[in-house]
């Protein structure tokens, strides 16, 4: 009989993931420290509800992934050709939301219970309808950072590189899933 952790990797070998690596949700760190660098230095703060205050309160963030407990922790690769240009930086998150959104499907029709935080904010809509309801909250995948989680501690326990470079960014994502369904 085949795992979730079986047909997880049947699914992702399909996809440009450069790592990737199985982690119990309980190994995850959260901080309200990480929200701090939310609420100061991004422009997205307070106007989507993929960021805070729209996800909730970060202890209301750790009790959702933790109703879940694995998560796979992946990255995928951008070329640019200046990554220091923010602009063009925060542009190549599109085929990574790409590449989860398509993965989160196949395992949702794998019937496997799932949901997705990603390495930025949500970017379906141009404008997000915030604070009115989400026009997509079934498509919808939060920012890692805006719950609070320290994904570094994560990525050096299991040695996922970091490497970005002039022309290369890394991306990250994880998505949370019940090693057995609950009945």
């Amino acid at each position: 009989m085949r795992t979730i952790a079986d047909k997880i990797e049947t699914i992702i070998s399909q996809y440009p993931l450069i790592q990737y690596a199985f982690c119990a949700t309980s190994e995850l760190v959260f901080s309200e420290k990480v929200r701090h660098i939310c609420e100061t230095e991004c422009e997205r703060y307070g106007k989507s509800w993929s960021c805070p205050p729209g996800v909730g309160e970060v202890e209301e963030c750790r009790k959702r992934c933790q109703d879940y407990d694995r998560v796979l922790l992946y990255t995928t690769q951008a070329e640019v050709t200046d990554s220091s240009i923010f602009s063009e930086a925060l542009a190549s998150r599109t085929s990574h939301e790409e590449i989860t959104r398509e993965m989160l499907k196949e395992f949702r029709e794998a019937g496997i219970s799932c949901f997705a935080l990603s390495g930025d904010s949500c970017q379906i809509c141009s404008k997000c309808a915030y604070p009115d309801s989400c026009r997509h909250p079934d498509m919808a995948i939060p920012c890692i950072e805006s719950y609070g989680i320290l994904v570094v501690d994560l990525t050096e326990k299991y040695q996922i590189d970091f490497y970005t470079d002039m022309h290369t960014v890394t991306w990250f994502g994880l998505i949370f899933y019940r090693e057995k369904d609950r009945e």
